[in-house]
């Protein structure tokens, strides 16, 4: 048994850290995916901050024209041709900014459900493979230990020999010691 512990502990070491590499890389595919979720999670706030920013640049135009229509007698007729632009621009740009934003939160989330679904392919498959190289490597270490075991005998028996003879040359000496000194 004392020639199998360094062999177990061996076996033990490697499956650890085979478990832990596995844990590490599911860890990071769910890391992965909180920051994906995060991002689209923040698509709706950056829609409308920048949503407030066009808007507050079309309350400017508007304020700005207001200064020219306040200072320009009779300008009133085209300034509100000019307003009427402008809205007509600004309404086009905004539309077109939400459109944008939710194409682009739409496709987003669309990458990241065939990234997950290709993510938990991938863990289902690493998970068999790492099953079957668990049961691989626990039958090989089986084996290491029976070889060890078997080893181990043999060299006791081996042990026991050499002392049995060491027992005999003793006693044949000993015999041949007295056989000179009588």
């Amino acid at each position: 048994m004392a020639y199998t512990t360094p062999i177990t502990t061996a076996f033990e070491m490697q499956r650890a850290t085979i478990e832990q590499s596995q844990k590490a890389f599911e860890q990071s595919l769910e890391m992965q995916q909180t920051m994906n979720e995060a991002i689209v999670d923040s698509f709706d706030s950056q829609e409308s901050a920048q949503r407030r920013g066009v808007e507050l640049t079309q309350t400017m135009v508007h304020s700005y024209l207001d200064v020219i229509e306040s200072s320009m007698p009779g300008a009133a007729g085209t300034v509100d041709e000019m307003r009427a632009a402008v809205d007509e621009q600004y309404d086009f740009l905004l539309e077109n900014h939400a459109e944008v934003f939710e194409t682009v939160a739409d496709e987003y989330e669309e990458g990241i459900d065939a990234y997950d679904e290709l993510s938990h392919d991938y863990v289902e498959a690493l998970d068999e493979q790492v099953a079957m190289l668990t049961e691989a490597h626990e039958e090989l270490e089986a084996q290491s230990v029976d070889v060890a075991e078997q080893w181990g005998d043999q060299l006791e028996t081996l042990q026991h020999q050499v002392e049995d003879l060491q027992d005999q040359v003793s006693d044949v000496q000993e015999r041949a010691a007295a056989a000179v000194d009588a």
